[in-house]
């Protein structure tokens, strides 16, 4: 599940996030978490389908945008460890 991630920069033109109603203020603490989430959910239910994750990749650019890499190797540290609180 976590290899799904791009080694080298991923191609496509990269962008910045668009405006999300449900984080409506500047904190996007909460954006980039659930954008996280939604990755790796999209990641599970894409493999046990059978299907390509490329559609994933949307969310993989924006946590990538958005969160602090500090934070996304220790919820990656977690998920290894089965200690991660999110629900995947």
């Amino acid at each position: 599940m976590l290899g799904a991630e791009c080694p080298k920069p991923c191609k496509g033109k990269w962008t910045t996030p668009p405006f999300d109603p449900r984080f409506p203020n500047q904190n996007q603490t909460r954006n980039c978490y659930q954008n996280f989430l939604d990755y790796h959910r999209c990641i599970k239910t894409m493999n046990r389908r059978g299907k390509s994750t490329q559609p994933c990749e949307y969310y993989l650019r924006v946590y990538h945008s958005l969160c602090p890499i500090s934070w996304v190797q220790r919820w990656k540290e977690q998920i290894k460890d089965g200690t991660f609180a999110g629900k995947i």
